[in-house]
């Protein structure tokens, strides 16, 4: 929306006023009836319309189409000029949402002080719906570790584009706040984000959510689609998207333009679409579940957001974001993390991913006594591995070993998890375990742990022809 559309029957008043408005450096566009307005504000709403009242051989008059411009376009201005002017008239045609009516002939620096205010007011209007659509989740991202660097490069690379991204990755990993980091960073960041939680939407009802409605009593009712026009619109596990909606979305991103339900006109929307999912599409496919096309449609930029497994390095940096996060918003106490509580916190199973340790983190502070830093013992689990301090609760299949097995399968699974939590760096983990980096590769031999790259970062593993072996 940058430019000005000047509707009027006479050509000499529509060149007029669009040789006043280019010398002062708007664009403009020109229609003589309401045929030519439609067609001009379905290929792009403009900034302001400059709309008469009276036009000759049309199938609208002015005040008809000022009612469609406010139904479909409702933040787009309208300024009423008309020669023929009334009280009745202007009073009308600011009931029907008009910013202002002047009558001809009018003054021409009166013309250029209305059309800039009308175009300010819709400025700020647009930001504070805007902000208004804002909800306060983030979009900053968090860490250090060579998964979460390769994650950021990808999504630095995308947020210059508009092109369609398709983030997979586990439940709880981080793949909104990625999405909401591809709008901040890129043109359309003053624009709306717009969630669509496809897994929340009863399927009857998604279209209506999506698309909008028109009723006889209630009007217009805008969709989801609409609310993000200009800027972003996010499927949240777009894999739980009824298959009936899937064909209707491929045709908006085809077309981009759709109808309310209950409606007929065409509603043009510009989106940038971002999708997420936890699961294998290619087998929702094969299952007939989801379109093929639609998937192709998605998938432009596949981008994978690794788990918090895959990321431990991260998780000092991101417990203490999250404790700040909390501190800032619930008044929690701004605690510290001791070694031990960060070394438990890294070794534990995270099957909810980011979201888990954020959960944590907050269960942590609104249980904890006092402002002292978080010790390993007010972590989840550590409080049940045993009443006696100090003391190792062995788990049934090690007790059930010799000795000798027993000590080689904790050295071998203490050892995976320390490197692991390491990002694969051998040298700070032997620095940890206190031992000399040769003799941790000796000992890492004699038990058959290697380390192999995935997803940009070095993870151990047991050796298969040892796990075979055994």
């Amino acid at each position: 929306m940058s430019d000005i559309l000047i509707v009027d029957d006479e050509r000499d008043i529509r060149e007029l006023i669009s040789d006043i408005l280019e010398d002062e450096g708007f664009a403009t566009r020109l229609a003589s009836n309401s045929d030519e307005t439609m067609a001009e504000i379905n290929t792009e709403a403009p900034a302001l319309i400059i709309l008469d009242i009276w036009l000759k051989d049309s199938r609208m008059d002015g005040i008809d189409i000022l009612k469609t411009v406010k139904r479909d376009n409702p933040d787009v201005p309208v300024v009423i000029i008309s020669g023929h002017g009334n009280i009745e008239i202007a009073v009308a045609a600011i009931k029907q949402g008009a910013y202002d009516f002047i009558e001809k002939p009018f003054n021409i620096d009166q013309l250029l002080v209305v059309i800039r205010r009308a175009m300010e007011t819709s400025r700020l209007r647009r930001e504070n719906q805007n902000l208004k659509r804002r909800d306060v989740a983030t979009s900053e991202m968090i860490g250090t570790s060579a998964p979460y660097r390769a994650l950021l490069g990808q999504l630095d690379k995308v947020t210059k584009s508009n092109g369609r991204v398709m983030l997979t990755g586990p439940a709880g990993s981080g793949k909104e706040v990625a999405a909401r980091y591809i709008h901040a960073h890129s043109a359309r960041a003053s624009s709306p984000f717009v969630t669509v939680n496809c897994a929340g939407v009863a399927p009857d009802r998604m279209e209506e959510v999506l698309f909008g409605r028109e009723t006889p009593d209630r009007g217009v009712e805008p969709g989801l689609l609409e609310q993000a026009h200009g800027g972003v619109i996010y499927f949240d596990e777009v894999a739980d998207m009824p298959l009936g909606t899937q064909s209707k979305i491929l045709r908006v991103l085809v077309d981009q333009q759709f109808t309310r339900v209950g409606g007929t006109d065409k509603v043009r929307v510009d989106l940038r679409v971002i999708s997420s999912t936890n699961r294998d599409l290619d087998q929702a496919i094969k299952a007939d579940t989801f379109r093929q096309e639609l998937y192709h449609r998605l998938n432009v930029v596949p981008i994978a957001v690794p788990s918090l497994e895959e990321r431990r390095e991260d998780i000092p940096l991101l417990a203490e974001h999250f404790i700040a996060e909390f501190n800032a918003s619930q008044g929690l106490p701004q605690r510290a993390l001791t070694e031990d509580a960060v070394a438990l916190m890294q070794t534990m199973v995270w099957p909810g991913n980011v979201r888990q340790l954020k959960n944590l983190v907050e269960r942590v502070l609104i249980l904890g006594d006092g402002t002292g830093p978080i010790e390993a013992r007010e972590l989840p689990g550590e409080e049940e591995n045993g009443s006696d301090e100090g003391r190792v609760v062995l788990s049934g299949a090690l007790a059930t070993l010799p000795l000798r097995e027993a000590r080689e399968a904790f050295e071998r699974e203490y050892l995976l998890t320390q490197i692991n939590r390491f990002g694969g760096n051998i040298s700070r983990t032997a620095n940890f375990v206190g031992m000399e980096r040769s003799a941790l590769h000796r000992k890492l031999k004699s038990l058959g742990v290697v380390t192999s790259a995935k997803a940009g970062v070095r993870v151990a593993h047991v050796d298969e022809e040892v796990e075979a072996a055994g």
